[in-house]
């Protein structure tokens, strides 16, 4: 027997449930199958779980830090139990709101269990077979383990794994000195844990701009945060109750002994063992699906949105996946991956805010380029918040004044971008952000400035 829907959606990530509820709205009979938990990397092992424990260490430093605002508090103290049940709640409460919202909706059948193609258009899941006239993969990704020496002997923590934990490390090695580590090396480093991290590169963030990578440094420096860069051989064994990890840098000891070991190497799909070969899906050389510029798989009504198209990477890019086959199916709106610029955030303290190209970009790019910027302890709003770390740098297209890319590091910066993006995809030029009046004190108000202030890239 195989029960026929007129669409199958396979994962419940950030783009997952939407299509599914919106298919369902159009009168479509639909399959809504998750494996594990409702709501993705986002909700159980990404933003949700970490933006709260980055809450709690953000009230950790702040509180320390009372007497610079005159504030007189008592010895500060860490519960991490209660820091982790607080961000179980808000995990849970999202999760269950998922499940209710799909079971509140008619013509969505959700199923729990493990999905495999069977043949084109068919799913087995839980001995069932499944027939859909769509497919739509919302599998997402997991942390990548690199096959480095000894890490299949001692214990290791991924971005999931630590998650559970319910006692703080005595000292935290973080092997990756990029957004995922970072993020983690400061908040357990706010939590009173001794932190090193370790990076095979030349300096941490390696996507962003040497300026950029060096601010970083130097706020998690400050805070007491070690680096061991040019890493360039990893490895690991056991030593007593300690994690040795051979570091073999240039400069500094050969070994960092720690209690807990953090691997923040990057990520995976989960593509790995949903049969896609028997649909004719096809994969690039690290597993990711191949899709068109609408979302398109090679395979006939099939496609792929969020992390496991390798397009994004990011819960906002997987909700847009959501909106741009939504819209082409549904609303006869043409949207397109290329009609996406490029954004995201490091959530660390400070946070930096960016869009579009980097400095390095712009100069490669050939175009006639101008560059802006300005230092956060220029900024009013920031001096009155006594966190005045970081800087502002825009860049424009010198002959058709259209905005290029920003950085912005500092208070609020993860915020403040968006009126940057808002003005790239509304296509107007710089001059219309330049004339305008904005609210005062916000740190948003020195955009027009920075922007006024552009100067030809060197």
């Amino acid at each position: 027997m195989t029960t026929a829907f007129d669409a199958i959606v396979i994962g419940g990530g950030q783009a997952g449930p939407s299509l599914a509820v919106r298919l369902a709205n159009a009168g479509q009979r639909v399959a809504m199958i998750e494996r594990k938990f409702l709501g993705g990397t986002c909700v159980n092992t990404g933003c949700k779980p970490t933006k709260t424990m980055v809450a709690s260490a953000y009230a950790a430093r702040m509180a320390r830090r009372g007497a610079d605002y005159g504030v007189v508090l008592g010895e500060i103290g860490i519960d991490i139990k209660r820091v982790m049940a607080r961000k179980e709640k808000v995990t849970l409460d999202s999760r269950n709101g998922l499940r209710d919202w799909l079971a509140a909706t008619p013509n969505v059948t959700f199923i729990e269990g493990h999905a495999r193609f069977r043949s084109p258009g068919q799913i087995e899941v839980n001995g069932d077979v499944l027939s859909g006239e769509k497919i739509f993969l919302n599998v997402g990704g997991r942390a990548s383990v690199p096959d480095l020496p000894g890490v299949n002997d001692v214990p290791y923590l991924t971005n999931s794994s630590i998650l559970q934990l319910d006692t703080l490390p005595r000292h935290l090695i973080v092997v990756g000195g990029s957004y995922i580590g970072l993020e983690f090396a400061q908040m357990f480093g706010r939590f009173g844990s001794e932190v090193t991290v370790v990076e095979k590169g030349p300096r941490l963030t390696g996507r962003e701009d040497e300026d950029v990578s060096q601010a970083i440094h130097d706020i998690l420096a400050k805070e007491g945060i070690a680096f061991r860069l040019k890493a360039e051989c990893i490895k690991f064994r056991l030593q007593g109750d300690d994690i040795a990890v051979g570091v073999d840098c240039t400069d500094g000891a050969p070994e960092v002994l720690g209690s807990h070991v953090l691997l923040a190497m990057g990520r995976r799909p989960n593509t790995d063992d949903l049969g896609l070969e028997v649909a004719g899906i096809e994969t690039d050389e690290r597993g990711y699906i191949k899709v068109d510029d609408q979302l398109r798989t090679t395979a006939e009504n099939v496609w792929a949105m969020g992390d496991c198209n390798g397009r994004g990477a990011f819960t906002h890019t997987a909700y847009n996946d959501f909106e741009i086959v939504a819209a082409n199916l549904l609303d006869a709106d043409h949207r397109r991956l290329s009609d996406r610029f490029p954004c995201y955030g490091l959530y660390i303290d400070p946070p930096l805010g960016r869009v579009g190209m980097t400095e390095a970009e712009a100069r490669k790019s050939g175009k006639n380029c101008l560059i802006g910027g300005i230092q956060m302890s220029r900024v009013g709003r920031a001096v009155e918040r006594g966190e005045t770390e970081g800087f502002m740098k825009v860049l424009v297209d010198a002959d058709s004044r259209h905005i290029l890319g920003a950085s912005i590091l500092g208070a609020s910066g993860d915020e403040v971008v968006h009126g940057i993006l808002d003005l790239m995809y509304a296509k107007a030029k710089v001059d219309t952000l330049v004339r305008s009046v904005p609210i005062h004190p916000t740190i948003s108000e020195f955009l027009p400035t920075v922007f006024a202030g552009l100067k030809p890239l060197q």
